[in-house]
């Protein structure tokens, strides 16, 4: 049935893609005589997309997971699947003969299509599971609140597609408020679990209950049965990573990069495509840029100044030159202020506008920064902060970033106060303990539309 609907899911999309080529050439162009949907650029969009879809988890069972993550990941997808396409037809030297504005309206629907279908499925989906239909039958083992608190999570949100049938207290003498059966035996509670066909069992047990975590394991390990450990840590706060497989051994991460591996790739192939069709599509406002800053003042068109990457590296970070050259005091470093009259005209205009960053497309096309990060320091900052601010160096366990939570949340330029450095890696820490693709698409739009002119540049 997984397979049926795999499929049914990839001639979806191929449908969506192709049907908004030809929708959008119905609107982009009035003469009939001139629609084109441009069939190689679109063929190979589509077979791309079923080449990186799965990549990305588009295809995987979403039951009980976030809808809204669901939309950042196929939104995500979609849009590296046109940066390639974008860059094929350039190294082809054929990106003149495609439309602009066509691209934008196929873009945007055959996406919006792709998104709004899942959706409608999923509604679809949920009213069937609200009637009791499509639901995978759940046995929870554990004791005391824990246990009672999955049973009541499970019974609030029938939806998700899942329904409890039983559980196992585990604990002498505990008691367990639930409405389902309550079995205080292990080997009934396991011919219950084959007989009645449930198709999972949640460990819902402390982390002191390794023996019988591992004997429930061992019990239905030859059973088609999906097992999920999910452990009570409340009360073991230093338990907040995520857990991994080393050296074939599983492994709680406890100061470490908090995006796995998978994500650390398909964030840095994102970053890598996404700057090479962003340098591409600004490089006339690059070059006019460059020229103002050229005539402005005398110096070099471009800033460049050391900070600190992934795990602390130092790397050189461009932007476009905003103040005159002065001298500067070895191991000093002043920042920017309102009405500062180092900064030119120009300079100002390009810092109320964001546009001195584009240069740092650069450094995410050389692997030194993400579209999406926490933003890097000044070295001199690096030292002063971190030994008064909690948490300030797990802002460089992942790559830092053009942009961030903290600059669409109002925390960006002068930190002239401490309390503003502190609102600053509390956007940071919270960025990287709730990463998801979603969220970086929330970001890049934010920043887009919000986020390119704030009252704290200057």
């Amino acid at each position: 049935m997984r397979g049926i609907t795999d499929l049914l899911a990839r001639v979806f999309d191929v449908a969506m893609i192709v049907l908004g080529a030809i929708v959008a050439s119905q609107i982009r162009f009035d003469d009939i005589s001139q629609r084109s949907f441009y069939p190689a650029f679109v063929a190979f969009a589509a077979a791309l997309a079923l080449a990186l879809f799965p990549m990305f988890g588009v295809y995987e069972s979403w039951r009980g997971r976030s809808k809204a993550a669901l939309t950042g990941r196929v939104a995500l997808s979609w849009l590296i699947v046109q940066v390639c396409a974008l860059a094929l037809m350039f190294s082809l030297h054929r990106i003149d003969f495609v439309s602009r504005l066509w691209l934008v309206y196929w873009t945007g629907m055959a996406g919006a299509a792709m998104i709004a279908g899942r959706l409608a499925m999923y509604r679809v989906l949920a009213r069937v599971r609200n009637a009791g239909l499509n639901l995978q039958q759940v046995a929870v083992v554990g004791c005391g609140e824990h246990c009672d608190a999955i049973v009541r999570k499970i019974d609030t949100v029938p939806a998700a597609g899942f329904r409890a049938t039983a559980a196992y207290n585990v604990q002498e003498g505990a008691t367990m408020n639930t409405r389902v059966p309550v079995f205080e035996e292990h080997e009934a509670f396991a011919s219950y679990v084959r007989k009645q066909k449930i198709d999972e069992v949640w460990l819902a047990l402390p982390m002191t209950e390794e023996a019988k975590l591992l004997k429930l394991v061992d019990e239905f390990r030859n059973d088609l049965i999906n097992i999920r450990f999910m452990p009570d840590v409340r009360t073991l706060a230093l338990f907040e990573g995520s857990v991994m497989d080393l050296l074939g051994v599983p492994t709680i991460n406890l100061a470490t990069s908090p995006l796995p591996p998978k994500a650390v790739m398909q964030k840095d192939i994102f970053d890598r495509l996404f700057a090479a069709g962003a340098l591409l599509a600004v490089s006339p406002i690059l070059l006019a840029c460059a020229i103002a800053v050229k005539l402005s003042s005398s110096g070099p068109v471009f800033f460049k100044q050391n900070r600190k990457g992934a795990d602390g590296r130092v790397f050189s970070i461009f932007k476009f030159r905003t103040m005159r050259l002065h001298a500067q005091k070895a191991g000093v470093l002043e920042q920017a202020k309102r009405g500062d009259p180092r900064i030119t005209r120009v300079g100002g205009f390009l810092r109320r506008t964001s546009l001195d960053e584009l240069p740092q497309f650069i450094n995410v096309l050389r692997g030194e920064m993400s579209v999406v990060g926490p933003r890097p320091h000044a070295l001199e900052h690096d030292d002063l902060y971190q030994k008064v601010v909690s948490g300030y160096i797990h802002r460089y366990r992942i790559k830092p970033g053009i942009t961030g939570w903290a600059q669409v949340n109002g925390f960006r330029g002068e930190t002239d106060r401490i309390e503003k450095m502190e609102g600053r890696v509390a956007h940071d820490l919270y960025y990287l303990g709730n990463w998801s693709f979603g969220l970086d698409v929330k970001i890049i739009f934010a920043t887009i539309f919000k986020g390119l002119r704030h009252t704290n540049a200057y």
